[in-house]
Protein backbone atom coordinates (compact mmCIF):
# COMPACT_ATOMS: atom_id res chain seq x y z
CA UNK A 1 0.00 0.00 0.00
CA UNK A 2 1.24 3.51 -0.80
CA UNK A 3 2.11 6.02 1.87
CA UNK A 4 -0.39 8.84 1.77
CA UNK A 5 0.45 12.29 3.03
CA UNK A 6 -2.20 14.49 4.64
CA UNK A 7 -4.07 16.98 2.54
CA UNK A 8 -2.59 20.51 2.51
CA UNK A 9 -5.11 23.33 2.79
CA UNK A 10 -4.78 26.03 0.11
CA UNK A 11 -4.00 29.58 1.10
CA UNK A 12 -6.93 31.85 0.10
CA UNK A 13 -4.81 34.99 0.40
CA UNK A 14 -3.09 34.21 -2.89
CA UNK A 15 -5.92 32.43 -4.65
CA UNK A 16 -6.83 35.32 -6.96
CA UNK A 17 -3.76 35.19 -9.20
CA UNK A 18 -4.32 35.59 -12.91
CA UNK A 19 -5.01 32.37 -14.82
CA UNK A 20 -4.01 31.61 -18.43
CA UNK A 21 -7.31 32.66 -20.00
CA UNK A 22 -7.45 36.02 -18.22
CA UNK A 23 -3.82 36.59 -19.17
CA UNK A 24 -4.55 36.43 -22.89
CA UNK A 25 -7.65 38.64 -22.70
CA UNK A 26 -6.36 41.44 -20.46
CA UNK A 27 -3.63 43.70 -21.99
CA UNK A 28 -2.50 44.99 -18.61
CA UNK A 29 -2.25 41.46 -17.20
CA UNK A 30 -0.29 40.47 -20.31
CA UNK A 31 2.06 43.43 -19.85
CA UNK A 32 2.58 42.44 -16.23
CA UNK A 33 3.27 38.84 -17.27
CA UNK A 34 5.84 39.89 -19.88
CA UNK A 35 7.63 42.11 -17.40
CA UNK A 36 7.71 39.31 -14.84
CA UNK A 37 9.14 36.93 -17.45
CA UNK A 38 12.02 39.29 -18.21
CA UNK A 39 15.21 38.73 -16.22
CA UNK A 40 15.54 40.62 -12.96
CA UNK A 41 18.00 43.54 -13.01
CA UNK A 42 21.32 42.60 -11.37
CA UNK A 43 20.98 45.44 -8.89
CA UNK A 44 19.22 45.88 -5.56
CA UNK A 45 17.08 48.87 -4.60
CA UNK A 46 17.59 48.02 -0.93
CA UNK A 47 21.39 47.92 -1.03
CA UNK A 48 23.28 50.37 1.13
CA UNK A 49 26.83 51.64 0.97
CA UNK A 50 28.33 53.16 4.11
CA UNK A 51 31.57 53.00 6.03
CA UNK A 52 31.31 51.35 9.44
CA UNK A 53 31.05 53.80 12.27
CA UNK A 54 32.76 53.51 15.62
CA UNK A 55 30.88 51.42 18.14
CA UNK A 56 31.53 49.44 21.26
CA UNK A 57 32.30 46.44 19.09
CA UNK A 58 34.49 48.49 16.72
CA UNK A 59 35.96 51.36 18.78
CA UNK A 60 38.68 52.40 16.33
CA UNK A 61 36.16 53.87 13.83
CA UNK A 62 38.22 52.82 10.80
CA UNK A 63 36.66 53.34 7.33
CA UNK A 64 36.55 49.73 6.18
CA UNK A 65 35.08 50.30 2.72
CA UNK A 66 37.69 52.77 1.51
CA UNK A 67 40.35 50.23 2.36
CA UNK A 68 39.06 47.84 -0.29
CA UNK A 69 40.71 47.53 -3.68
CA UNK A 70 39.42 49.53 -6.65
CA UNK A 71 38.39 46.31 -8.40
CA UNK A 72 36.21 45.25 -5.47
CA UNK A 73 34.73 48.74 -5.12
CA UNK A 74 33.83 48.76 -8.82
CA UNK A 75 32.03 45.46 -8.35
CA UNK A 76 30.10 46.87 -5.37
CA UNK A 77 29.13 50.07 -7.20
CA UNK A 78 28.00 48.12 -10.26
CA UNK A 79 25.42 46.36 -8.08
CA UNK A 80 23.81 49.60 -6.93
CA UNK A 81 20.88 51.30 -8.66
CA UNK A 82 22.12 53.85 -11.18
CA UNK A 83 21.24 56.92 -9.07
CA UNK A 84 22.90 55.52 -5.96
CA UNK A 85 25.99 54.54 -7.95
CA UNK A 86 26.27 58.10 -9.30
CA UNK A 87 26.09 59.52 -5.77
CA UNK A 88 29.28 57.68 -4.81
CA UNK A 89 31.20 59.89 -7.27
CA UNK A 90 30.91 62.89 -4.91
CA UNK A 91 32.59 61.13 -1.99
CA UNK A 92 36.14 61.74 -3.18
CA UNK A 93 38.25 61.86 -6.33
CA UNK A 94 39.00 58.15 -5.96
CA UNK A 95 35.31 57.32 -5.83
CA UNK A 96 34.63 59.27 -9.02
CA UNK A 97 37.20 57.11 -10.76
CA UNK A 98 35.57 54.00 -9.33
CA UNK A 99 32.14 55.12 -10.59
CA UNK A 100 33.43 55.98 -14.07
CA UNK A 101 35.07 52.55 -14.41
CA UNK A 102 32.21 50.48 -12.93
CA UNK A 103 29.88 48.70 -15.39
CA UNK A 104 26.51 50.17 -14.45
CA UNK A 105 22.91 48.98 -14.69
CA UNK A 106 20.31 51.45 -15.96
CA UNK A 107 16.79 50.53 -14.84
CA UNK A 108 14.24 53.19 -15.72
CA UNK A 109 11.95 52.20 -12.84
CA UNK A 110 14.78 53.11 -10.41
CA UNK A 111 15.44 56.56 -11.84
CA UNK A 112 12.36 58.39 -10.58
CA UNK A 113 12.18 59.48 -6.99
CA UNK A 114 9.51 58.49 -4.53
CA UNK A 115 7.29 61.35 -5.70
CA UNK A 116 6.02 60.27 -9.08
CA UNK A 117 4.44 62.82 -11.47
CA UNK A 118 0.67 62.98 -11.27
CA UNK A 119 -0.12 62.22 -14.93
CA UNK A 120 1.04 59.36 -17.11
CA UNK A 121 2.43 61.75 -19.74
CA UNK A 122 4.43 63.65 -17.12
CA UNK A 123 5.78 60.38 -15.70
CA UNK A 124 6.79 59.19 -19.18
CA UNK A 125 8.53 62.49 -19.88
CA UNK A 126 10.36 62.31 -16.55
CA UNK A 127 11.53 58.75 -17.24
CA UNK A 128 12.71 59.73 -20.72
CA UNK A 129 14.74 62.64 -19.38
CA UNK A 130 16.22 60.54 -16.58
CA UNK A 131 17.29 57.73 -18.95
CA UNK A 132 18.86 60.24 -21.35
CA UNK A 133 20.88 61.81 -18.52
CA UNK A 134 22.00 58.44 -17.14
CA UNK A 135 23.21 57.13 -20.51
CA UNK A 136 25.01 60.34 -21.38
CA UNK A 137 26.73 60.79 -18.01
CA UNK A 138 28.63 57.51 -17.86
CA UNK A 139 31.29 56.39 -20.37
CA UNK A 140 30.30 52.75 -20.11
CA UNK A 141 30.31 49.88 -20.24
CA UNK A 142 26.75 49.11 -19.10
CA UNK A 143 26.01 45.74 -17.54
CA UNK A 144 22.39 46.07 -18.49
CA UNK A 145 19.62 48.46 -19.44
CA UNK A 146 16.01 47.73 -18.46
CA UNK A 147 13.70 50.16 -20.26
CA UNK A 148 10.16 49.02 -19.49
CA UNK A 149 8.29 52.04 -18.14
CA UNK A 150 7.95 54.37 -21.11
CA UNK A 151 5.49 54.94 -23.95
CA UNK A 152 7.87 54.61 -26.90
CA UNK A 153 5.50 55.56 -29.72
CA UNK A 154 6.00 59.30 -29.19
CA UNK A 155 9.66 58.97 -28.24
CA UNK A 156 11.23 57.26 -31.24
CA UNK A 157 14.07 59.82 -31.57
CA UNK A 158 15.02 59.29 -27.93
CA UNK A 159 14.95 55.52 -28.33
CA UNK A 160 17.23 55.63 -31.37
CA UNK A 161 19.67 57.85 -29.48
CA UNK A 162 19.61 55.51 -26.47
CA UNK A 163 20.34 52.48 -28.62
CA UNK A 164 23.26 54.24 -30.33
CA UNK A 165 24.70 55.14 -26.92
CA UNK A 166 24.20 51.62 -25.58
CA UNK A 167 25.84 50.15 -28.68
CA UNK A 168 28.82 52.49 -28.34
CA UNK A 169 29.14 51.77 -24.61
CA UNK A 170 29.02 47.99 -24.86
CA UNK A 171 25.71 47.09 -23.20
CA UNK A 172 25.45 43.37 -22.43
CA UNK A 173 21.84 42.90 -21.32
CA UNK A 174 18.87 44.83 -22.73
CA UNK A 175 15.20 44.56 -21.79
CA UNK A 176 13.06 46.82 -23.98
CA UNK A 177 9.30 46.73 -23.36
CA UNK A 178 6.79 49.17 -24.82
CA UNK A 179 3.33 49.79 -23.43
CA UNK A 180 0.65 47.49 -24.92
CA UNK A 181 -0.96 50.13 -27.18
CA UNK A 182 -0.11 50.69 -29.93
CA UNK A 183 1.60 47.36 -30.52
CA UNK A 184 3.04 48.14 -33.93
CA UNK A 185 5.72 50.62 -32.90
CA UNK A 186 8.71 49.67 -35.10
CA UNK A 187 11.96 48.64 -33.48
CA UNK A 188 14.88 50.82 -34.63
CA UNK A 189 17.35 49.03 -36.90
CA UNK A 190 20.14 50.08 -34.51
CA UNK A 191 19.03 47.43 -32.02
CA UNK A 192 20.07 44.63 -34.35
CA UNK A 193 23.62 45.93 -34.59
CA UNK A 194 24.54 45.89 -30.90
CA UNK A 195 27.18 43.20 -31.13
CA UNK A 196 27.96 43.14 -27.38
CA UNK A 197 24.52 41.88 -26.31
CA UNK A 198 24.43 38.59 -24.43
CA UNK A 199 20.77 38.81 -23.37
CA UNK A 200 17.90 40.58 -25.16
CA UNK A 201 14.18 40.79 -24.30
CA UNK A 202 11.75 42.81 -26.42
CA UNK A 203 8.02 43.27 -25.82
CA UNK A 204 5.16 44.98 -27.69
CA UNK A 205 7.01 46.02 -30.84
CA UNK A 206 7.03 45.48 -34.57
CA UNK A 207 9.99 43.89 -36.31
CA UNK A 208 11.66 46.08 -38.93
CA UNK A 209 11.52 44.99 -42.53
CA UNK A 210 13.76 42.11 -43.47
CA UNK A 211 15.67 44.25 -45.98
CA UNK A 212 16.80 46.60 -43.22
CA UNK A 213 18.30 43.69 -41.23
CA UNK A 214 20.83 42.66 -43.85
CA UNK A 215 24.18 42.28 -42.17
CA UNK A 216 22.66 42.31 -38.67
CA UNK A 217 23.99 39.73 -36.24
CA UNK A 218 24.31 38.97 -32.53
CA UNK A 219 27.64 37.14 -32.20
CA UNK A 220 27.49 37.07 -28.37
CA UNK A 221 23.75 36.66 -27.74
CA UNK A 222 22.93 33.69 -25.49
CA UNK A 223 19.36 34.45 -24.43
CA UNK A 224 16.54 35.97 -26.50
CA UNK A 225 12.98 36.79 -25.45
CA UNK A 226 10.40 37.91 -28.03
CA UNK A 227 7.04 38.86 -26.47
CA UNK A 228 3.97 40.24 -28.27
CA UNK A 229 6.09 41.38 -31.19
CA UNK A 230 4.55 41.74 -34.64
CA UNK A 231 6.71 39.58 -36.91
CA UNK A 232 6.56 38.29 -40.45
CA UNK A 233 6.92 34.61 -41.18
CA UNK A 234 10.60 33.70 -40.93
CA UNK A 235 11.73 36.75 -38.92
CA UNK A 236 12.47 34.80 -35.74
CA UNK A 237 14.06 31.96 -37.72
CA UNK A 238 16.42 34.47 -39.33
CA UNK A 239 17.24 36.08 -35.98
CA UNK A 240 18.08 32.70 -34.46
CA UNK A 241 20.30 31.88 -37.43
CA UNK A 242 22.19 35.16 -36.94
CA UNK A 243 22.79 34.36 -33.25
CA UNK A 244 25.46 31.70 -33.48
CA UNK A 245 25.86 31.08 -29.71
CA UNK A 246 22.18 31.44 -28.73
CA UNK A 247 21.19 28.95 -26.02
CA UNK A 248 17.77 30.13 -24.77
CA UNK A 249 14.84 31.24 -26.96
CA UNK A 250 11.64 32.44 -25.27
CA UNK A 251 8.57 33.43 -27.27
CA UNK A 252 5.15 34.83 -26.39
CA UNK A 253 2.65 36.11 -28.95
CA UNK A 254 1.46 35.23 -32.45
CA UNK A 255 3.81 33.60 -34.92
CA UNK A 256 2.76 31.92 -38.15
CA UNK A 257 5.43 29.28 -37.91
CA UNK A 258 8.81 28.48 -36.39
CA UNK A 259 11.54 26.52 -38.09
CA UNK A 260 14.31 25.85 -35.58
CA UNK A 261 17.78 25.30 -37.00
CA UNK A 262 20.58 25.97 -34.53
CA UNK A 263 23.74 24.25 -33.36
CA UNK A 264 23.69 26.06 -30.01
CA UNK A 265 20.05 26.17 -28.81
CA UNK A 266 19.51 24.32 -25.53
CA UNK A 267 16.11 25.63 -24.39
CA UNK A 268 13.05 26.79 -26.35
CA UNK A 269 9.96 28.04 -24.51
CA UNK A 270 6.77 29.21 -26.20
CA UNK A 271 4.03 30.50 -23.91
CA UNK A 272 0.56 32.05 -24.31
CA UNK A 273 1.00 31.99 -28.08
CA UNK A 274 -0.82 31.32 -31.31
CA UNK A 275 1.47 29.34 -33.62
CA UNK A 276 0.45 27.33 -36.67
CA UNK A 277 3.52 25.11 -36.73
CA UNK A 278 6.70 24.47 -34.75
CA UNK A 279 9.35 22.49 -36.58
CA UNK A 280 12.41 21.29 -34.68
CA UNK A 281 14.46 20.74 -37.82
CA UNK A 282 18.04 20.45 -36.59
CA UNK A 283 18.93 21.30 -33.00
CA UNK A 284 21.71 18.93 -31.88
CA UNK A 285 22.05 20.59 -28.43
CA UNK A 286 18.36 21.13 -27.60
CA UNK A 287 17.69 19.92 -24.05
CA UNK A 288 14.16 21.17 -23.42
CA UNK A 289 11.12 22.24 -25.45
CA UNK A 290 8.39 23.79 -23.31
CA UNK A 291 5.00 24.82 -24.67
CA UNK A 292 2.43 26.46 -22.40
CA UNK A 293 -0.98 27.57 -23.67
CA UNK A 294 0.07 27.24 -27.31
CA UNK A 295 -2.80 27.13 -29.79
CA UNK A 296 -3.14 26.89 -33.54
CA UNK A 297 -5.77 29.62 -33.77
CA UNK A 298 -6.99 32.50 -31.60
CA UNK A 299 -10.49 31.07 -32.06
CA UNK A 300 -10.88 27.92 -29.91
CA UNK A 301 -13.92 26.87 -31.96
CA UNK A 302 -11.87 26.69 -35.18
CA UNK A 303 -10.49 23.26 -34.35
CA UNK A 304 -7.07 24.23 -35.75
CA UNK A 305 -4.17 22.65 -33.89
CA UNK A 306 -0.49 23.56 -33.72
CA UNK A 307 1.57 21.09 -35.71
CA UNK A 308 4.68 20.13 -33.72
CA UNK A 309 7.35 18.41 -35.78
CA UNK A 310 10.30 16.83 -34.00
CA UNK A 311 13.23 16.18 -36.31
CA UNK A 312 16.89 16.10 -35.32
CA UNK A 313 17.04 16.66 -31.55
CA UNK A 314 19.19 13.85 -30.13
CA UNK A 315 19.63 15.49 -26.69
CA UNK A 316 15.99 16.49 -26.08
CA UNK A 317 15.26 15.40 -22.47
CA UNK A 318 12.40 17.64 -21.32
CA UNK A 319 9.18 18.06 -23.33
CA UNK A 320 5.80 19.55 -22.43
CA UNK A 321 3.05 20.58 -22.14
CA UNK A 322 1.84 18.47 -25.08
CA UNK A 323 -1.91 18.88 -25.43
CA UNK A 324 -3.75 16.44 -27.76
CA UNK A 325 -6.65 18.89 -28.03
CA UNK A 326 -4.41 21.72 -29.24
CA UNK A 327 -1.35 20.03 -30.77
CA UNK A 328 -0.73 17.63 -33.64
CA UNK A 329 2.49 15.75 -32.94
CA UNK A 330 4.70 14.60 -35.79
CA UNK A 331 7.88 12.56 -35.25
CA UNK A 332 10.16 11.45 -38.05
CA UNK A 333 7.63 12.54 -40.67
CA UNK A 334 4.79 10.50 -39.13
CA UNK A 335 1.75 12.12 -37.54
CA UNK A 336 1.01 10.45 -34.22
CA UNK A 337 -2.61 9.29 -34.03
CA UNK A 338 -4.57 7.26 -31.50
CA UNK A 339 -3.92 3.55 -31.91
CA UNK A 340 -0.75 4.01 -33.96
CA UNK A 341 1.85 1.28 -33.56
CA UNK A 342 5.29 2.58 -32.61
CA UNK A 343 8.14 2.19 -35.07
CA UNK A 344 11.78 3.15 -35.14
CA UNK A 345 10.93 6.43 -36.88
CA UNK A 346 8.23 7.45 -34.35
CA UNK A 347 10.18 6.74 -31.16
CA UNK A 348 12.24 9.45 -29.48
CA UNK A 349 14.36 7.77 -26.85
CA UNK A 350 16.15 10.78 -25.33
CA UNK A 351 13.08 12.30 -23.59
CA UNK A 352 13.19 11.60 -19.83
CA UNK A 353 10.65 14.13 -18.52
CA UNK A 354 7.28 14.53 -20.22
CA UNK A 355 4.33 16.75 -19.37
CA UNK A 356 0.87 16.42 -20.91
CA UNK A 357 -2.25 18.56 -20.72
CA UNK A 358 -5.20 16.20 -20.89
CA UNK A 359 -8.95 16.54 -20.70
CA UNK A 360 -9.78 13.02 -19.54
CA UNK A 361 -13.46 13.34 -20.39
CA UNK A 362 -12.83 14.13 -24.07
CA UNK A 363 -11.61 12.18 -27.07
CA UNK A 364 -8.18 13.77 -26.68
CA UNK A 365 -7.50 11.41 -23.78
CA UNK A 366 -7.34 8.55 -26.27
CA UNK A 367 -4.04 10.04 -27.50
CA UNK A 368 -2.26 9.54 -24.18
CA UNK A 369 -1.23 5.89 -24.79
CA UNK A 370 -0.01 6.74 -28.30
CA UNK A 371 2.09 9.66 -27.03
CA UNK A 372 3.61 7.63 -24.21
CA UNK A 373 4.65 4.92 -26.66
CA UNK A 374 6.61 7.55 -28.63
CA UNK A 375 8.75 8.32 -25.58
CA UNK A 376 9.56 4.91 -24.07
CA UNK A 377 12.35 6.14 -21.77
CA UNK A 378 10.31 8.67 -19.83
CA UNK A 379 11.11 8.55 -16.11
CA UNK A 380 8.96 11.47 -14.90
CA UNK A 381 5.43 12.04 -16.16
CA UNK A 382 3.44 15.14 -15.24
CA UNK A 383 -0.22 15.57 -16.11
CA UNK A 384 -2.14 18.84 -16.15
CA UNK A 385 -5.80 17.84 -15.98
CA UNK A 386 -7.80 20.23 -18.15
CA UNK A 387 -11.42 21.16 -17.56
CA UNK A 388 -13.75 19.61 -20.14
CA UNK A 389 -16.28 21.89 -21.77
CA UNK A 390 -17.85 19.04 -23.74
CA UNK A 391 -20.08 16.27 -22.35
CA UNK A 392 -18.16 13.45 -20.69
CA UNK A 393 -17.41 10.52 -22.98
CA UNK A 394 -18.22 7.16 -21.38
CA UNK A 395 -15.87 5.45 -23.81
CA UNK A 396 -12.94 7.07 -22.03
CA UNK A 397 -13.78 5.25 -18.81
CA UNK A 398 -13.72 2.02 -20.78
CA UNK A 399 -10.43 3.08 -22.40
CA UNK A 400 -8.54 2.99 -19.08
CA UNK A 401 -10.40 -0.07 -17.79
CA UNK A 402 -9.42 -2.13 -20.83
CA UNK A 403 -6.13 -0.52 -21.94
CA UNK A 404 -3.13 -2.76 -22.39
CA UNK A 405 -0.20 -1.89 -20.15
CA UNK A 406 2.13 0.63 -21.82
CA UNK A 407 5.73 -0.53 -21.99
CA UNK A 408 7.23 2.79 -20.90
CA UNK A 409 4.91 2.95 -17.89
CA UNK A 410 5.82 -0.57 -16.84
CA UNK A 411 9.57 -0.24 -17.15
CA UNK A 412 10.63 3.36 -16.71
CA UNK A 413 8.38 5.89 -14.96
CA UNK A 414 9.52 6.59 -11.41
CA UNK A 415 7.75 9.89 -10.74
CA UNK A 416 4.20 10.81 -11.69
CA UNK A 417 2.17 13.90 -10.75
CA UNK A 418 -1.23 15.19 -11.69
CA UNK A 419 -2.33 18.79 -11.16
CA UNK A 420 -5.67 20.59 -11.30
CA UNK A 421 -7.24 17.32 -10.12
CA UNK A 422 -11.04 17.62 -9.69
CA UNK A 423 -11.89 14.15 -8.44
CA UNK A 424 -13.85 13.22 -11.57
CA UNK A 425 -14.42 9.62 -12.60
CA UNK A 426 -12.30 9.93 -15.76
CA UNK A 427 -9.34 11.18 -13.75
CA UNK A 428 -9.73 8.42 -11.18
CA UNK A 429 -9.95 5.78 -13.91
CA UNK A 430 -6.66 7.00 -15.39
CA UNK A 431 -4.92 7.06 -12.01
CA UNK A 432 -6.16 3.58 -11.18
CA UNK A 433 -4.89 2.29 -14.54
CA UNK A 434 -1.55 4.00 -14.06
CA UNK A 435 -0.96 2.84 -10.50
CA UNK A 436 -1.88 -0.72 -11.43
CA UNK A 437 0.76 -0.82 -14.16
CA UNK A 438 3.57 1.44 -12.94
CA UNK A 439 5.90 -1.23 -11.60
CA UNK A 440 8.88 1.01 -10.75
CA UNK A 441 6.95 4.06 -9.52
CA UNK A 442 8.62 5.58 -6.45
CA UNK A 443 6.92 8.93 -5.92
CA UNK A 444 3.58 10.38 -6.94
CA UNK A 445 1.64 13.55 -6.19
CA UNK A 446 -1.96 14.59 -6.66
CA UNK A 447 -2.49 18.35 -6.56
CA UNK A 448 -6.17 19.25 -6.47
CA UNK A 449 -7.59 22.30 -8.19
CA UNK A 450 -8.49 25.27 -6.04
CA UNK A 451 -11.49 24.53 -3.86
CA UNK A 452 -13.13 27.61 -5.35
CA UNK A 453 -13.03 25.82 -8.71
CA UNK A 454 -14.02 22.31 -7.63
CA UNK A 455 -16.56 23.30 -4.95
CA UNK A 456 -15.35 20.17 -3.16
CA UNK A 457 -14.04 20.56 0.35
CA UNK A 458 -10.54 19.43 1.26
CA UNK A 459 -11.99 16.67 3.43
CA UNK A 460 -14.18 15.41 0.58
CA UNK A 461 -11.30 15.47 -1.91
CA UNK A 462 -9.04 13.56 0.43
CA UNK A 463 -11.79 11.00 0.97
CA UNK A 464 -12.21 10.56 -2.81
CA UNK A 465 -8.52 9.77 -3.20
CA UNK A 466 -8.35 7.67 -0.04
CA UNK A 467 -11.14 5.45 -1.34
CA UNK A 468 -9.20 4.40 -4.43
CA UNK A 469 -8.62 0.63 -4.56
CA UNK A 470 -4.89 0.20 -3.95
CA UNK A 471 -4.98 -3.56 -3.52
CA UNK A 472 -3.97 -4.06 -7.17
CA UNK A 473 -1.41 -1.33 -7.41
CA UNK A 474 1.83 -2.61 -8.91
CA UNK A 475 4.30 -1.10 -6.46
CA UNK A 476 4.70 0.64 -3.15
CA UNK A 477 5.29 4.33 -3.65
CA UNK A 478 5.06 7.62 -1.78
CA UNK A 479 1.86 9.52 -2.56
CA UNK A 480 1.62 13.21 -1.67
CA UNK A 481 -1.84 14.78 -1.72
CA UNK A 482 -1.77 18.55 -1.90
CA UNK A 483 -4.06 21.50 -2.43
CA UNK A 484 -3.61 24.45 -4.75
CA UNK A 485 -4.29 28.10 -4.10
CA UNK A 486 -3.80 29.10 -7.74
CA UNK A 487 -6.32 30.18 -10.37
CA UNK A 488 -8.25 27.80 -12.59
CA UNK A 489 -5.87 26.21 -15.07
CA UNK A 490 -2.82 26.88 -12.91
CA UNK A 491 -0.49 29.83 -12.71
CA UNK A 492 1.21 31.20 -15.84
CA UNK A 493 4.46 29.57 -16.82
CA UNK A 494 7.55 31.70 -16.18
CA UNK A 495 10.51 31.61 -18.56
CA UNK A 496 12.97 31.67 -15.67
CA UNK A 497 11.67 28.32 -14.49
CA UNK A 498 12.27 26.45 -17.70
CA UNK A 499 15.61 28.10 -18.44
CA UNK A 500 17.10 27.02 -15.12
CA UNK A 501 19.40 24.25 -16.34
CA UNK A 502 20.19 23.20 -12.78
CA UNK A 503 16.59 21.99 -12.47
CA UNK A 504 16.26 18.62 -14.16
CA UNK A 505 12.47 18.64 -13.82
CA UNK A 506 10.91 22.11 -14.12
CA UNK A 507 7.39 20.64 -14.42
CA UNK A 508 7.34 19.02 -10.97
CA UNK A 509 5.00 20.83 -8.54
CA UNK A 510 7.08 19.48 -5.65
CA UNK A 511 10.52 17.97 -5.32
CA UNK A 512 10.91 14.51 -3.81
CA UNK A 513 14.04 13.87 -1.77
CA UNK A 514 14.85 10.40 -0.54
CA UNK A 515 11.80 8.19 -0.13
CA UNK A 516 8.24 9.38 -0.13
CA UNK A 517 6.37 12.62 0.39
CA UNK A 518 7.51 12.93 4.01
CA UNK A 519 10.80 14.24 2.67
CA UNK A 520 9.32 16.20 -0.22
CA UNK A 521 10.25 19.84 -0.48
CA UNK A 522 7.70 22.28 -1.80
CA UNK A 523 8.74 24.31 -4.83
CA UNK A 524 6.96 27.44 -3.56
CA UNK A 525 6.82 29.09 -0.17
CA UNK A 526 4.36 27.85 2.42
CA UNK A 527 1.98 30.38 3.93
CA UNK A 528 0.51 29.25 7.24
CA UNK A 529 -0.84 25.76 6.68
CA UNK A 530 -1.37 26.26 2.96
CA UNK A 531 0.70 24.91 0.08
CA UNK A 532 1.36 27.21 -2.85
CA UNK A 533 1.69 24.82 -5.79
CA UNK A 534 2.31 26.25 -9.21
Amino acid sequence: MARRAPFSVPDPATATACGPHELVRDPEQLLSYIRSCAPEPPVSTTAGLAARRASAADPDGIDRISGLSDALLRDIVSRLPCKDAARTAVLAARWRGVWLAAPLAVVDAHLLGRRHPASADAAAAAVTAAVSRALAAHPGPFRCAHLVSGLMDARQPHLKRWLRLLAAKGVQELVLVNRPCPREVPLPDTLFRIATLTRLYIGFWKFPRAASLQGASFPNLRELGVCSVVVEDGDIDSLVARSTVLEILNIQGSVKGLRLVSRSLRCVQICASVVESIAVVSTPCLDRLILWEVRGSPNPASGLRTRIKIGIAPKLRILGYLDPAQHLLEIGGTVIMAGIKPSASTIHTSVKTLSLTVCFGSNGAMMVPAILKCFPNVEALHIMSAKCDEPANRLNLKLWQEADPILSVLLRIKVMTIREFRGEQHELAFLQFFYQNARVLKDAAIVSANVRVTRISDKQMFSIIQNMDDSRWASKFGLAILGSNGPEGGRPWMFQRGANFSDDDPFAPIKFIGNGPASATRRNKTAGTGTNCI
